[in-house]
């Protein structure tokens, strides 16, 4: 929970709504103002993945379109922003120019008649990724023990679809149970991420059947296999770490390049 749902319950219950809907969701705090200014610091408001004020209040318009722009961007990167919204002559006062980031603020021009500063930090709040485990394996059963620790969503089937703005990473760990079968499932929902248990040569025998069952050459390339790093694992708990590491790469790569 964040301070400021700490502060607010009709906001706290707001964004446990969006959270349970798996929906992303930002927050935005006014953290300083100069000037003549209708919000004052420690105003809040809970925004929709659109941008939109779902709860709360920032003040007029003067900051709406440049709040609306860092939340996407916050959502879109996944890291939180912050923004000073500020009239036409202090900007050209310190030689900035709207939409100029400086020392981590990025800068926005207000166009209203009062002429005052708004600072506002947003924070992005994402959904839990979704880590599917497929399999009863040793492997299986150390993954999805250590999965939740670093913050995944685990289940142990594949439903079709998944929230619209949920990932979906796959571990098939079936290890000899029904190997094609789940290759073949899997690959039919394209998610983000797609590790299989078992060795490359293992692997390659059942690309080949992946391949004269239809399956795209791509989607069939874009599998990790053998999952995880080579960290030089042995035991199922150093197997399991090892996805994991792979799994945070992954995400945090990701996360760089603007995944949403």
């Amino acid at each position: 929970m964040s301070p400021a749902e700490i502060l607010d319950t009709k906001l706290a219950d707001a964004a446990q709504h969006l959270r349970d809907r798996h929906e992303p969701f930002a927050f935005a705090t006014i953290v300083r103002t100069a000037g003549a200014t209708a919000a004052k610091p420690g105003a809040k408001a809970l925004l929709s993945a659109d941008g939109s004020i779902l709860h709360g209040w920032l003040g007029g318009g003067c900051t709406r379109g440049a709040v609306k722009r860092a939340v996407l961007e916050a959502l879109q990167v996944g890291q939180p922003q912050l923004i000073s919204v500020a009239p036409e002559e202090f900007l050209e006062k310190r030689g900035v120019a709207a939409g100029e980031e400086i020392d981590g603020t990025r800068f926005a021009r207000n166009g209203c008649p009062s002429k005052g500063t708004v600072d506002i930090f947003i924070e992005p709040c994402l959904p839990m990724p979704e880590l599917v485990v497929l399999g009863a394996s040793p492997v299986a059963q150390a993954l999805s023990a250590m999965a939740p620790q670093f913050h995944w969503s685990v289940s142990a089937s594949l439903t079709p679809g998944t929230a619209p703005h949920c990932r979906r990473c796959v571990v098939i760990a079936t290890q000899g149970q029904g190997d094609l079968d789940a290759l073949k499932s899997v690959l039919v929902e394209a998610p983000d991420y797609v590790a299989f248990v078992g060795s490359a040569r293992k692997f390659s025998t059942l690309a080949g059947k992946l391949e004269a069952a239809g399956i795209p050459t791509a989607a069939i390339s874009a599998v990790y296999a053998p999952a995880g790093l080579d960290l030089g694992a042995v035991t199922p708990e150093e197997i399991a770490l090892s996805i994991l590491a792979q799994l945070v790469r992954v995400r945090r790569q990701d996360l760089g390049r603007a995944y949403a």
